[in-house]
């Protein structure tokens, strides 16, 4: 099944399941559906899937994600960090996982919108991800596509600096969709590519597996929802496993585009903030 949250014609957010081209509006909110207390009201109005904005699929949920999970990354954090290049090594060979704070709810891009670079950062990246949907039990009720946007040199300066190249303005997209009762085997041979077209032309491309993310998914949601409370659950962003080249970096004005292949493509333009 594939959720999203949708303005109607009055502009009022609704949350939606998408059958075909079609989306009918649910009976409670984004909360409510995932923890099933809520099903599609008999009789409830619909919409056709080309006639609606789309929003970013979140509601009360934080956002928080994973580091270091794949291969590819942990070498590229290791390279551009000057000083802490072995605690990179250490994370992804550990028992605990990285985990940090990514955004509140309010502040999340969605399909369309704009996301962000900082005016401060020199080498300013997305990050393609595959997003865990949580419910309050800290249990996986869905998947959708994250871009954790970074500024790997604010980031490569000093570990400390962390939330600074992760945290701010539009660093964080989610969308289009949710998609429900997907195993993670099933979930695990879903690929993901990133496209970035500058100009109308593509600047970069690259595309990985699911699979090659090292640890399981309950696992990161486990360590995530020790010693805290999610009432409205959370969203967990996984890690990536594509890194452009040192040399690139995104500017304004730049499109970026990520495809998962069980869940679809979100796409958002940068913009300086």
């Amino acid at each position: 099944m594939k959720l999203c949250r949708f303005l109607n014609e009055r502009n009022e957010a609704r949350v939606g399941i998408i059958t075909y081209d079609q989306i009918t509006e649910a009976a409670g909110n984004l909360s409510s559906v995932l923890e099933g207390n809520s099903a599609t009201a008999s009789g409830s109005r619909s919409h056709s899937l080309a006639k609606v904005r789309l929003l970013a699929p979140v509601e009360g949920q934080e956002i928080w994600a994973a580091g270091v999970t794949y291969l590819r990354s942990k070498k590229a954090r290791m390279e551009e960090s000057n000083f802490s290049a072995t605690a990179y090594d250490r994370v992804y060979e550990a028992d605990r996982p990285e985990l940090f704070f990514k955004s509140m709810p309010e502040k999340v891009a969605g399909p369309g919108e704009e996301i962000g670079i900082r005016k401060d950062g020199k080498w300013n990246v997305p990050e393609p991800e595959l997003a865990l949907v949580l419910n309050l039990k800290g249990w996986i009720v869905g998947y959708t596509i994250g871009n954790d946007m970074s500024s790997r040199d604010i980031e490569g300066e000093n570990l400390l600096y962390l939330p600074q190249a992760k945290i701010y303005k539009r660093s964080c997209a989610l969308g289009p969709v949710i998609v429900t009762s997907v195993s993670e085997e099933e979930a695990r041979t879903w690929s993901i590519r990133l496209e970035i077209r500058r100009n109308d032309k593509v600047a970069f491309e690259g595309t990985t597996s699911v699979g090659n993310i090292r640890r399981k998914f309950q696992e990161l949601a486990d360590y995530l929802f020790r010693s805290q409370e999610f009432p409205d659950g959370a969203i967990l962003l996984t890690g990536t496993g594509i890194v452009p080249p040192d040399a690139f970096t995104l500017q304004a004005g730049d499109d970026v585009k990520i495809e998962i292949s069980g869940i679809g493509v979100l796409e958002n333009r940068v913009v300086p903030v």
